[in-house]
């Protein structure tokens, strides 16, 4: 069963949820890299909590590398997870400022969660590399993300 959660900016799908045996996955969609890039990290946080929600008080800078895309985009979630759990953080947008050579360098801009005014609908215990796929797909690139829970 897939649910769609897509075109919040009016530019087409941006992503899809997909069911899967305890965990759960999404399908990206981005008309480049650096949109899907963007638009992973956006439906990563949707999962975990409501975007609208989220001020973009705090901005961070963040770098990976990695030698192929499938990595880079586990590396990249891998990150935004890192910086939820140990700081306690709660991302909105996402600009990716430079993606090249097996790298990426972003800024993600949310807030530290708040219990009295943020609600965690999902924790994510990680980012697998389970059915990993990023891909061009008729003029579109798409990837495919599970998440273990």
């Amino acid at each position: 069963m897939l649910e769609d959660r897509g075109n919040l900016l009016g530019r087409g799908k941006k992503f899809r949820l997909l069911d899967h045996t305890a965990d759960v996955g999404i399908i990206v969609y981005g008309g480049d890299l650096e949109e899907l890039f963007s638009n992973a990290g956006e439906a990563f946080f949707e999962i975990i909590t409501d975007l609208q929600g989220i001020r973009e008080s705090t901005e961070r800078t963040i770098r990976v590398e990695s030698p192929n895309l499938e990595d880079l985009m586990v590396n990249w979630l891998g990150e935004l997870l890192y910086l939820h759990d140990v700081d306690g953080l709660l991302f909105r947008t996402f600009s990716i400022d430079e993606l090249r050579d097996g790298s990426l360098k972003a800024r993600a801009r949310g807030e530290v969660f708040q219990e009295e005014r943020h609600v965690i609908k999902t924790e994510i215990k990680a980012v697998t590399y389970h059915q990993i796929q990023v891909k061009k797909e008729k003029g579109r690139w798409k990837a495919r993300i599970i998440f273990d829970l």
